[in-house]
């Protein structure tokens, strides 16, 4: 793509300028942020990935993996709004990590994908940014749920059940809630939308049916990822809103 032909893309962005000002919804400033900033951040790692391909640098490469990590993290806290945000980025980084390691190094031990730079920094990124948005939903339903359920979380822990057990319920529609996206996008994979993957490869001018096998690879690896997510964040950041004496903690979300 020329740059002018990439100029000519800002198009796009003067579309919902026009509608944001038509409807006075003041999202003028945020557009405008958000272009410049996608503009910088990609040609940054653009960069930063050139380099890295060409002198093939391990150390690089993880190195960006786990600055991908942080900042999922780090994103995916701020949908705590009652644990303290370094505890939940704690648990929701160790989530991220380790649906990484699991998926990655399957990947890799199965020797589905090589181990060049660029076939697992890619896929990394789908890695960590899928369980990423599980890892948010999971926290935030995991709240909204044992707010919802504080009177019969009370009641079982009066009649002696744990805190895993009063919490079970809770636990399960947050698994529900972080899971969902990646199994419903599996249900409608190919009709509704090309998925990202396999429209790149296309593109590129790969078989649409070479394409076909690496979006499938993609969206296993990605409901796996999304699951180890989930289950790790909701096993992990229930604990707080209880005391070591199965007892509502100061954590405990509150019914607003």
């Amino acid at each position: 793509m020329s740059p002018f032909l990439l100029v000519m893309s800002l198009s796009f962005i003067a579309i919902a300028l026009f509608i944001s000002y038509k409807e006075k919804l003041a999202l003028e400033k945020d557009l405008f942020i958000g272009t410049i900033r996608a503009f910088i951040q990609l040609f940054i790692i653009g960069f930063l990935l050139q380099l890295i391909f060409d002198l093939r640098s391990i150390t690089g490469m993880v190195l960006i993996i786990v600055v991908m990590i942080a900042v999922a993290g780090q994103n995916a806290a701020q949908k705590s709004n009652y644990l303290p945000r370094t505890k939940a980025m704690v648990s929701i980084v160790g989530a991220l990590l380790l649906a990484e390691v699991l998926t990655m190094g399957l990947l890799l031990i199965m020797n589905i994908i090589p181990s060049e730079p660029q076939y697992i920094i890619p896929i990394s990124g789908m890695i960590i940014g899928n369980a990423m948005v599980a890892a948010g939903l999971t926290i935030n339903r995991l709240q909204a749920e044992l707010a919802a359920q504080k009177g019969q979380v009370l009641t079982a822990l009066s009649l002696g059940a744990t805190s895993r057990q009063a919490a079970t319920l809770s636990i399960k529609k947050a698994l529900r809630a972080g899971m969902s996206p990646s199994i419903d996008g599996m249900k409608t994979i190919g009709l509704v939308q090309l998925p990202g993957m396999m429209t790149g490869l296309i593109i590129a001018g790969a078989s649409p049916m070479e394409a076909v096998k690496y979006q499938i690879l993609i969206t296993l690896v990605i409901t796996a990822s999304t699951a180890i997510s989930s289950i790790t964040v909701a096993l992990r950041c229930y604990k707080p809103f209880f005391t070591k004496q199965h007892q509502l903690s100061l954590y405990y979300p509150k019914n607003e």
